[in-house]
């Protein structure tokens, strides 16, 4: 899948959509994520409870 960033204040933003965030089973309303830059790749998982 390709994403384009979209300006978002002084940064830019990255949209996801519905069916990706339930395929990581995240609930935009209530969960965290994680963001880890690795060997030039960046990850995005659903934070573990213990670290929110």
């Amino acid at each position: 899948m390709k994403k384009k960033l979209s300006r978002s204040g002084s940064g830019w933003a990255l949209f996801m959509p519905k069916t990706l965030l339930e395929l990581i089973d995240v609930d935009p309303e209530k969960d965290m994520l994680e963001v880890k830059v690795e060997n030039d790749t960046v990850k995005i998982t659903k934070a573990s409870e213990d670290k929110i």
